[in-house]
């Protein structure tokens, strides 16, 4: 080979690794941008993952918080019914507060029904149901038809069983919050 034709293949030579050199560090960019636009569309898809999750707790505790309280205020307009059966003292207020606490808590339980786990709304159905019950029972003996065996004393003892049901039906609600144990 001569001096020339040996320069010729070692020019063509350079040419051709500078040329792959290049293509080669180009296809190294483009391979670790790819991964990075990956790793950044993960950590969106994870972000959006975690915010909804996020939202989703958050529903259930303000759906909480308001069923919570709603049963407490009810739970309370029962009690003042309760005594004011007692005392012979009911008025149109007491009887309008009651019917309006019910409505404010059946409405609460209707958009629980929709968003809570089933341990909880089996809770929140005792609850209600121990409500209704001794709204019933006090509803009855206060317009004068109380059914065999409905007693003062029989609501007094409801009363204090739903207490009982609206303490449980708190600490569902906060060990599914992860708040309890």
């Amino acid at each position: 080979m001569s001096s020339s034709t040996s320069a010729l293949v070692i020019a063509f030579a350079g040419i051709v690794g500078t040329l792959a050199s290049a293509l080669l560090t180009q296809r190294s960019a483009n391979s670790n941008k790819l991964r990075e636009l990956e790793r950044a569309d993960q950590q969106r898809r994870e972000d959006r993952a975690y915010q909804a999750e996020q939202a989703t707790i958050e529903g259930r505790r303000a759906c909480y918080v308001a069923l919570n309280i709603s049963a407490r205020l009810y739970q309370t307009a029962l009690t003042n019914y309760l005594v004011a059966i007692r005392s012979g003292a009911v008025t149109d207020e007491i009887r309008t507060d009651v019917d309006e606490m019910r409505r404010d808590h059946r409405a609460r339980h209707a958009e629980a029904q929709m968003l809570v786990p089933d341990a909880v709304l089996v809770s929140a159905g005792t609850v209600n149901s121990h409500l209704s019950n001794l709204y019933g029972i006090l509803r009855r003996i206060d317009i004068g038809e109380p059914e065999p065996g409905e007693t003062i004393e029989l609501a007094a003892e409801a009363r204090r069983e739903t207490w009982d049901a609206l303490s449980v039906m708190r600490t569902v609600m906060r060990r599914d919050l992860g708040i309890a144990p």
